[in-house]
């Protein structure tokens, strides 16, 4: 029997493919191929030494720490955001959903000086937190609340479909067998959004790592306290250390590969499991 022929509307998978690897070469492939190249060209020996510094090592770890933390506690937080849009009617929704957005628009320099004026010691906020001890702007943790501030929306955004499409009927069926709340968020509710909560958390974890506007203003960039990876990229390029900017740019663009690519098969593992389970 001869097979059909589907329809469809975009070329096909040859032409498709074709265009589609030509892009990615193009925009994706070359320029980080050429970081690699540039950052070997200094021999092994002084690659090691740049990318090992203890002044770099300390921004790694900030940079890296801060960012994961900031896409956990984004998990948290935007599943709550997404699930108030999505689940209540309450006067000022339209106002607070795009709200959620503001950090996709706004300059993330405008958005450093005003988390930095803000939770300085002087600021409306940092004056009422120092008597306690709290300090927020030109330590590490005005770098965590700048990471917060930025990653938010893509958790919001990835999640808030996924909520809709679940029907309160599933809840009130677990309700209806005797499940407690608690209980129906653990075994209904939170395996049907994993997965978007590890996409969104892929998401703000990427945009947090490489993130330099809206930190640079607020982090105070101390050595070895609140320098991040960026600001040393910045600051060897500033100083014509192009191929000591590239190595370090390097081992950054390999770890986040790593991160996202643990993440991306923990979501496909997570994935499979919802089918089976299913």
């Amino acid at each position: 029997m001869a097979s059909v022929r589907r329809f469809s509307a975009l070329p096909g998978f040859r032409l498709a493919m074709g265009y589609t690897l030509v892009y990615l070469t193009l925009i994706v492939l070359i320029p980080l191929s050429s970081v690699g190249a540039k950052a070997f060209t200094l021999g092994w020996d002084a690659f090691w030494a740049a990318v090992s510094s203890p002044r770099v090592v300390a921004s790694y770890q900030l940079s890296f720490g801060a960012s994961l933390l900031a896409a956990g506690i984004n998990v948290v937080f935007g599943l709550v955001f997404a699930w108030v849009l999505v689940r209540y009617r309450f006067p000022g929704k339209g106002l607070v959903d795009a709200l959620v957005d503001l950090p996709f628009a706004l300059p993330t320099a405008v958005a450093g000086i005003a988390l930095a004026t803000i939770y300085a010691e002087n600021g409306p906020v940092g004056s009422l937190l120092k008597p306690h001890g709290i300090e927020i702007a030109y330590t590490p943790n005005g770098v965590l609340l700048a990471l917060v501030f930025i990653g938010l929306p893509f958790v919001v955004r990835t999640v808030q479909p996924v909520l809709a499409d679940l029907e309160q009927e599933v809840e009130e069926a677990a309700a209806g067998l005797g499940a407690s709340r608690w209980q129906t968020f653990l075994k209904v509710i939170l395996p049907h959004v994993t997965p978007a909560l590890l996409t969104g958390f892929a998401l703000a974890f990427a945009r947090a790592v490489g993130e330099y506007g809206s930190v640079i203003f607020i982090a105070g960039n101390v050595p070895m306290v609140s320098e991040i990876t960026p600001l040393m990229i910045i600051t060897k390029l500033e100083q014509y250390d192009y191929a000591g900017a590239t190595a370090v740019a390097s081992v950054m663009l390999v770890l986040s590969f790593v991160l996202l690519l643990v993440i991306n098969v923990l979501q496909g593992w997570t994935l499979n499991r919802n089918g089976k389970g299913a």
